[in-house]
C-alpha cells in the first residue's frame, strides 16, 4: 500500500470576496487529477454584507455536514477565505479537523484596500481591525498545524503585500504579478500540490477539557 495515499486528507478550498467556489476550477482540476478529493462551498453572502466569522460558520457547518466527524482535512483559502478559514480553525473548533492549512495571498494583517467600503466583512479585514488583532493575538496556535502562507509582493489586492506574511509556519513567495492568477499560475499550483501531498503522521483529535 503506498504510504503517500494514506496520508492524503480531503482538501476543501475557501473562496475569497465576491468569488464563487468557480474560482478555484483550474486549482481544483489539477489537484484531482493528482488523485486527491477536493470539496468547495459557496459563501453567502459574498460580498462582505457579513462578518467573517458568520462565514467561518458556513464552513464549518459545510465541515460537519459532508466529513465523517473522525475525518482530518486539509483546508486552503484565497484572500478573504484565508481570514474566514483561520477563524474557523482559532476559534470554531477546526484545530481539531485541519491537518494542512494552506492560505493564499490573504490579508492577515489587513489590506488598505477594504477601507474602500464599510461593509462589515470590509472592516474587519482593514489593518488593525479588532477583528484582526483578536485573531492575531493567539495565531501561534496555528503552529499546531502544518501551516503555510502563500503571497506574492506584487500584490494589488493585499496593501501591503506582505500583510500576508505570518510569524508562525511557513511561507513561500510565488512572484505572480496579479492578485488572482496565484489560482492559476502553474507555479502556485505546483507549490499547493506539494504542500498537500507532504507525509504528515496524523495527530489524535483534541478533546476539550
Amino acid at each position: 500500500m503506498n504510504i503517500q495515499n494514506q496520508q492524503r486528507n480531503p482538501v476543501l478550498l475557501i473562496h475569497g470576496i465576491d468569488d464563487t467556489e468557480a474560482v478555484f476550477h483550474q486549482m481544483r482540476n489539477y489537484l484531482i487529477q493528482r488523485g486527491l478529493s477536493v470539496h468547495a462551498l459557496n459563501l453567502v453572502p459574498n460580498n462582505g454584507d457579513v462578518s467573517l466569522d458568520e462565514l467561518a460558520k458556513q464552513v464549518s457547518d459545510y465541515v460537519t455536514a459532508t466529513f465523517a466527524s473522525e475525518q482530518h482535512l486539509d483546508l486552503v483559502g484565497f484572500s478573504m477565505g484565508g481570514i474566514v478559514s483561520r477563524y474557523y480553525v482559532q476559534r470554531l473548533g477546526g484545530i481539531n479537523r485541519v491537518q494542512r492549512f494552506i492560505t493564499i495571498s490573504s490579508p492577515h494583517h489587513g489590506t488598505v484596500v477594504a477601507y474602500a467600503s464599510r461593509r462589515p466583512g470590509c472592516v474587519q479585514m482593514r489593518p488593525d481591525s479588532i477583528f484582526l488583532k483578536d485573531l492575531n493575538s493567539d495565531a501561534v496556535i496555528l503552529g499546531q498545524l502544518d501551516f503555510t502562507s502563500i503571497w506574492t509582493p506584487y500584490d494589488l489586492m493585499i496593501v501591503p503585500a506582505n500583510s500576508s506574511q505570518m510569524s508562525v509556519g511557513r511561507e513561500v513567495i510565488v512572484p505572480v504579478p496579479l492578485h488572482p492568477w496565484m489560482l492559476t499560475d502553474s507555479r502556485s499550483l505546483a507549490v499547493v500540490k506539494i504542500l498537500l501531498e507532504r507525509i504528515k503522521i496524523k495527530r489524535p483529535f483534541l478533546k476539550k477539557a
